[in-house]
């Protein structure tokens, strides 16, 4: 008798607003990519590779996509990320738009919030990243995202609401928020979008890639494509 498979397993931890979709596309225009060259584009490509392939595994992982073997896989190439980072960080600090470009700088930030098996190196990007948006080499709201996601790693409250978890009927929730009767006004403060606005987004985003996900498995399925074709 055959068994219906178990689902793949989902993230347990928590995701912000931006794991569910790919990076956003950052690039200028000819003419003013010409004036912001970035200093080190060898090392603006290995963030943005290495940022890319994690966005796909986390994005796959969102959805439900992945096994166990996968995501142990996903894991291994978060770590080796990690130490990409850190090692950039030691040698150049926070890698600004200066450095790598706006295109590396997201990627940067990208793989320090994916960094939670990595504390010290994620607070510290996150101190790093605050000063860099002084000086205008990093993005105030992509800061807003890492900053939650540290407050929430030593069990605090989050301060702008950009971090999410699956409930225990699998709806996305927000995580807890410090003061939430000023979330929005916080999060307007950074540029962010109205909290309940981000969170119906992100869970459209994410219904859209289930049922794509179950489209996938049916037509894997002869039975299950049988039942969808006739229904």
């Amino acid at each position: 008798m055959s068994t219906t498979p178990a689902l793949p397993p989902r993230l347990a931890h928590p995701f912000t607003e931006t794991h569910c979709e790919p990076a956003p596309n950052t690039s200028q225009p000819e003419s003013d990519a010409a004036l912001s060259r970035p200093r080190r584009p060898d090392l603006a490509q290995e963030l943005t590779i290495r940022a890319a392939a994690a966005d796909e595994n986390w994005s796959h992982l969102l959805h439900g996509r992945l096994s166990h073997q996968q995501i142990g896989r996903g894991r291994l190439a978060d770590h080796a990320n990690a130490e990409v980072l850190r090692r950039i960080i030691d040698d150049h600090g926070w890698p600004g738009r200066s450095l790598v470009g706006d295109d590396g700088a997201t990627a940067a930030w990208r793989i320090a919030l994916r960094a939670d098996n990595h504390l010290y190196l994620q607070r510290h990007a996150e101190h790093l990243m605050r000063n860099a948006v002084i000086l205008g080499e990093a993005s105030r709201r992509q800061w807003a995202h890492l900053h939650d996601r540290c407050l929430l790693q030593k069990g605090a409250r989050q301060e702008y609401g950009t971090q999410y978890r699956f409930g225990r009927c699998g709806d996305v929730e927000r995580e807890p928020v410090h003061d939430p009767d000023r979330l929005d006004a916080r999060r307007a403060d950074i540029g962010l979008p109205p909290a309940a606005a981000a969170l119906e987004a992100l869970r459209r985003r994410l219904a859209h890639g289930q049922a794509a996900t179950n489209s996938r498995a049916a037509d894997a399925d002869p039975v299950m494509h049988e039942l969808t074709s006739v229904a």
